[in-house]
């Protein structure tokens, strides 16, 4: 199943590789090639926060499994797995918002 889809994640990832490269120009644009751009500029902004909230949700979820799975074990030892817990979930969402940032400045570009 995770084989599957890695592969299916690679090969769309390298039609999204293809189509930029395939849509770039030098010089002065045809007509028509500045929609290209733009196409290209808000695909990437779509596709970058899309992973970025992809790879947060996956990395809290795990995080906050192996912290709730610690505390079960061990609930004297609470208080010293809670906080750090606490400050890496604040840390992988700090990586999301800094991509919803990155998507605004890409669309902003438009």
């Amino acid at each position: 199943m995770f084989r599957r889809f890695t592969f299916s994640f690679l090969v769309a990832l390298l039609f999204v590789a293809v189509a930029s490269v395939a849509m770039a120009a030098e010089g002065a644009p045809a007509a028509g090639g500045d929609s290209n751009m733009k196409a290209v500029i808000a695909l990437a902004a779509g596709f970058g926060i899309a992973i970025a909230a992809f790879g947060g949700a996956m990395g809290q979820g795990k995080a906050i499994a192996a912290g709730l799975e610690g505390i079960a074990r061990n609930p004297s030892a609470q208080n010293k797995i809670f906080i750090p817990m606490i400050v890496g979930l604040a840390l992988i969402e700090s990586l999301v918002i800094y991509a919803l940032v990155i998507a605004f400045v890409l669309v902003g570009k438009l």
